[in-house]
């Protein structure tokens, strides 16, 4: 009589009711290295989720497949009940323009622009007008308290001014989503929590969800839902997803 395993036993995920983005049961290896062997995630329209998880456990591969930045080898990701890997290249490069919106950890702002033009950039990439572009992008770089920065450059900048000009830019084409990698990791713990509360409340008035990931419990706090990566499998509140 052939045994069935507990793997194979395992019902197939599925993506909450109303779920914005879904990944379900992703695979991804790189050479031997497993980095993602199953993992599951889902964030609703305007939540804010902190994905947890020590270095090399997968987290940040799952982002970038959430983010359509990284093809699964297996399992599928679906963005507003569209599979996100069934189009084209074009087609994910456009939603990364105008409907996701990316904070890194050290920013990766252009060091030859100002703030102003740093933040304008993805609105420009997606054809608007140089001046209703820049006008947008004063106004959040504002809203961030770093109005006043438009001028400088990157280089002259503060480690917390630059990651909020990155929150702008993420911010400024209004996406559905955005996600955050280690956002607060290159800087201290006031400039981490500054730029933290910031982007938290910034997404809550825009209305995006936001998937961050994280290792520190005190971003983590900022989170409505905790989910855990551990060896490429995901666990939220103690249940394996």
């Amino acid at each position: 009589m052939p045994v069935t395993s507990v793997e194979n036993s395992r019902p197939a995920p599925t993506a909450r009711e109303g779920a914005l983005l879904a990944g379900l049961d992703l695979h991804k290896a790189f050479g031997l290295t497993h980095a993602l062997a199953g993992a599951t995630l889902d964030v609703l329209p305007g939540e804010l989720v902190a994905v947890l998880g020590t270095s090399g456990s997968g987290k940040s591969t799952l982002l970038h497949c959430l983010a359509g930045l990284t093809r699964p080898d297996a399992g599928t990701v679906h963005y507003r009940g569209e599979d996100l890997w069934a189009g084209s290249d074009a087609a994910r490069s456009a939603l990364r323009r105008s409907e996701f919106g990316f904070v890194f950890q050290f920013g990766q702002l252009v060091p030859e622009l100002t703030l102003l033009e740093n933040t304008a950039l993805p609105l420009r990439l997606n054809g608007l007008r140089r001046r209703a572009a820049e006008q947008r992008a004063g106004e959040w770089l504002a809203r961030l308290d770093i109005g006043e920065l438009a001028g400088k450059r990157p280089g002259e900048l503060s480690g917390g001014q630059g990651q909020r000009a990155a929150v702008a830019r993420a911010l400024v084409t209004e996406p559905s989503v955005v996600f955050a990698d280690e956002p607060t990791g290159a800087l201290d713990s006031l400039q981490g929590e500054r730029v933290m509360g910031l982007l938290s409340s910034a997404a809550r008035e825009s209305g995006a969800a936001v998937v961050l990931i994280t290792h520190d419990m005190r971003v983590a706090a900022y989170a409505d839902r905790e989910v855990v990566v551990r060896d490429g499998r995901t666990a939220d509140g103690g249940r394996l997803l």
